[in-house]
């Protein structure tokens, strides 16, 4: 008779629903996926799920949870199977993306992508999701609060330009929408300054703020973005998983002879940290000759201002992750220096 070895229950995560599979796998390497069911994405759904994956699964083999961080929508089941002593990973999104493709699936539905985190869970050797530290939390709600209101700061400054362009303008709309936008600069002022109390009360992390901000064209606000949107690189291994995690990296859709599309960055992934890295990026390539001359190259090579750009924002942010994880601060020599001790050492 066979052994069940491993449990797992792979959920796909929406704003309303948990699409759950669960699957196990057997001790002669044989998997399964055996039990498909659907639950509200809300406490009362959660606790259902926890009673009909006991009643399915083998109390002696322990059970792992298995979910993309999937914005904030995989939050609060995270921190209540957490709480309840579960055994839980949550992955980045592009890791289920590219294991599905390597899957036979023909029709991607909320079933299938349940399925196939079931069955990555089942393959991996997977690490346990902690919850995020408190102030990387609270840094990324206001950093995230901030770019609201950027937002609605430049939709309201649109506004007010379209008003005053016509020909009749109507004074007390002007009057509103101008009292809109002082308000709105008073609520980023505010969020600032919350921002720069919580960094300067936690000494690792304003530690770890000026380290990356050495960086040519990174300030203080796109170094904490990056912490807050990577949660300290807490789910990252390497630089190559960062740019995914970003979107960032690059996808070429090509097929035999025929089939040749452009080379294009994927956009699936943290648009935050993806929209962090815009004006830094413009700002190294204005004031350092070494961002400067790898725009160039690039734009030299193939005319193309923003794809040239969107290199310049990988480099920087590669560059965030590897000064987090050395501890060391950006050092503009550090190539030159290289070289040098490599010519020197027999």
């Amino acid at each position: 008779m066979q052994k069940v070895v491993r449990q797992v229950c792979g959920i796909d995560v929406a704003q309303n629903e948990l699409v759950v599979c669960l699957g196990r796998l057997f001790d002669d390497f044989t998997p399964e996926l055996y039990a498909h069911r659907s639950f509200q994405n809300s406490a009362k759904g959660f606790s259902s799920l926890l009673v009909w994956v006991k009643k399915l699964t083998v109390p002696e083999v322990p059970i792992r949870f298995v979910m993309e961080a999937t914005g904030v929508y995989h939050e609060k089941l995270a921190y209540f199977l957490h709480e309840n002593g579960q055994q839980l990973t949550v992955v980045l999104p592009n890791k289920i993306s590219n294991y599905f493709r390597t899957l036979d699936v023909k029709t991607i539905t909320d079933k299938t992508a349940a399925e196939a985190i079931a069955r990555f869970g089942l393959e991996r050797n997977l690490d346990s999701w902690e919850p995020p530290s408190p102030i990387y939390k609270r840094l990324r709600q206001l950093t995230r609060e901030r770019d609201q209101v950027v937002q609605m700061r430049t939709m309201a400054k649109n506004q007010l330009h379209a008003e005053k362009a016509e020909a009749e303008p109507n004074d007390s709309s002007i009057k509103r929408i101008k009292a809109q936008i002082a308000l709105l600069n008073k609520q980023e002022q505010e969020i600032k300054k919350e921002l720069a109390a919580l960094v300067k009360q936690n000494e690792e992390v304003k530690r770890k703020v000026d380290l990356i901000t050495s960086i040519p064209g990174v300030g203080a606000l796109t170094a904490v973005t990056i912490l807050a949107e990577t949660n300290g690189f807490d789910l990252i291994r390497n630089k190559r998983q960062l740019v995914s995690y970003a979107g960032l990296d690059v996808r070429e859709k090509q097929s035999g002879t025929s089939v040749k599309g452009k080379p294009r960055i994927s956009k699936k992934g943290n648009k935050y940290l993806r929209k962090a890295m815009h004006l830094p990026a413009w700002a190294a390539i204005r004031s350092n000759s070494r961002f400067k001359a790898i725009f160039t190259r690039l734009l030299q090579r193939h005319g193309i201002k923003m794809k040239a750009a969107v290199a310049v924002q990988r480099k920087l942010l590669e560059m965030a992750y590897i000064i987090f994880k050395t501890d060391q601060p950006y050092d503009q020599e550090y190539l030159q220096k290289t070289r040098e001790q490599q010519l020197v050492t027999p």
